[in-house]
């Protein structure tokens, strides 16, 4: 769900023109998306034991990449058999993040949680989604399973 930025508006000298030229440029501007998946950590260390230890060390940041504090309430985080963590009334801050660990705990304004008893993404590979409360993909964060965690 990012985009890149590959034209500019350019003025043609002398003939008062304006028209649409792609930019030559050594590598291409990412936009980032104002909320988005940052990191997964999807293969907690140790054995897969069912602990709440082990299952909160399985955990996505989610990122507001944004001056301005952000609205999350209702916004949904799943993988893709759909196991689902739905945000309760919680706002983001500006250029803060939200870590949603799998296990029990008591949710924070950095720290949150699915209250499950078994994890959540596959160790050899899944895709965490995040929606935002009407239900539109806002980003989407994949891996194939090599390591424990990605940077999306």
């Amino acid at each position: 769900m990012r985009s890149f930025v590959t034209k500019a508006l350019v003025a043609t000298a002398g003939l008062g023109l304006a028209l649409a030229t792609p930019i030559a440029a050594a590598g291409s501007a990412q936009a980032l998306p104002p909320i988005m998946i940052s990191r997964v950590q999807y293969d907690s260390p140790g054995p897969d034991n069912g602990s709440n230890a082990s299952l909160n060390a399985e955990y996505v940041v989610i990122k507001n990449t944004t001056r301005s504090n952000r609205v999350l309430t209702g916004w949904t985080l799943r993988d893709k058999t759909g196991y689902t963590y739905r945000f309760p009334s919680f706002t983001l801050r500006a250029g803060a993040t939200v870590t949603v660990h799998t296990g029990r705990g008591t949710a924070t304004a950095t720290h949150r949680y699915y209250n499950r008893s078994w994890y959540v993404w596959n160790n050899t590979g899944d895709t965490a989604y995040l929606r935002n409360a009407s239900g539109t993909t806002v980003d989407t964060c994949t891996w194939k399973g090599s390591g424990a965690a990605t940077t999306c």
